[in-house]
């Protein structure tokens, strides 16, 4: 069994490929640029905006499964950067979709809370309608979305928000380094959602590869909180005396306006029979050590 993984240089591609490797599984790693993996062989340059490139690769290597965490994630700049935004989240995706088709390959498809409006206090199911997104990164991840579904019948839409990893940046990076030379920080506490820890995310992504059990879902840690105590767990659990200011989001403005509620059912992966992540705290107990 061969796995390809696009975005194998990110957050989430890095423990993807990682997991892949301890379970013994053959993987393809492909990013848009040089990146290094556990294997040096596993490193392959790809552009997913390129169909054809994406077409080439993979009637070459014939993958059994595409695992796509490719993709285009700066939600500020995506407002300025809309038409590259849309390149890389809509047609990198459709361009994958397509190549997968025509090689018979699954596709396991990483999408976003921001599909979703944002509205209310109730955890959006995986079909709830998707209606007053504001974003242009939202906008193009649900567009991402319905390409795959287009185009594909094999296929696992998986929803996370919140990521966190110990490759690129994140929350958790952001937080410690800012209490390094601040006693206290403003964060906003009127956006609830779940933290997704990037090495609970792989396994279960890695459980759904050849499973059959295509379809929509939501993968994030256990629990829910906003983002102001997501940064207070940050520093209890680090020892840091930094004090967290739980501030509106209108007291910090942002080019793109963020979802205040990013809640997720999980009543998919139960139906499927998949086991759901740890608790976000305990994730982040184990990130931390």
């Amino acid at each position: 069994m061969k796995i390809l993984v696009t975005g194998a240089a990110g957050q989430l591609g890095t423990d993807v490929v990682s997991e892949l490797i301890k379970r013994n599984i053959e993987v393809v790693g492909t990013d848009m640029t040089v990146f290094a993996t556990p294997e040096p062989s596993l490193c392959h340059i790809l552009d997913i905006t390129d169909g054809e490139a994406v077409r080439s690769c993979l009637l070459k290597e014939r993958p059994l499964c595409v695992i796509n965490c490719a993709a285009y994630t700066a939600v500020d700049k995506a407002e300025d950067d809309a038409e590259i935004c849309y390149k890389v989240n809509v047609e990198g995706t459709e361009n994958i979709a397509k190549a997968c088709k025509e090689v018979d390959a699954e596709m396991i498809h990483i999408s976003t809370d921001y599909v979703f409006g944002g509205e209310g206090d109730v955890p959006y199911e995986t079909d709830a309608v998707k209606t007053s997104i504001s974003s242009v990164y939202g906008k193009t991840k649900l567009l991402g979305e319905e390409a795959v579904k287009k185009a594909l019948d094999k296929y696992y839409i998986v929803r996370i928000s919140w990521a966190f990893g110990q490759a690129g940046n994140n929350f958790v990076k952001t937080m410690l380094k800012l209490a390094e030379t601040k006693e206290e920080i403003n964060v906003v506490s009127d956006q609830i959602g779940s933290p997704t820890y990037t090495i609970d995310l792989a396994a279960l992504l890695c459980d759904m590869v050849m499973s059959g059990k295509y379809g929509e879902y939501h993968a994030t840690n256990e629990g829910f909180c906003s983002w102001a105590e997501f940064a207070a767990e940050i520093m209890r659990q680090s020892g840091k005396t930094c004090k967290i200011n739980p501030i509106p989001s209108e007291q910090y403005p942002t080019k793109a306006t963020r979802p205040k509620n990013s809640r997720l059912s999980k009543t998919s992966l139960d139906k499927a029979g998949f086991t759901r992540l740890p608790p976000w705290q305990n994730a982040l107990e184990r990130y931390l050590s």
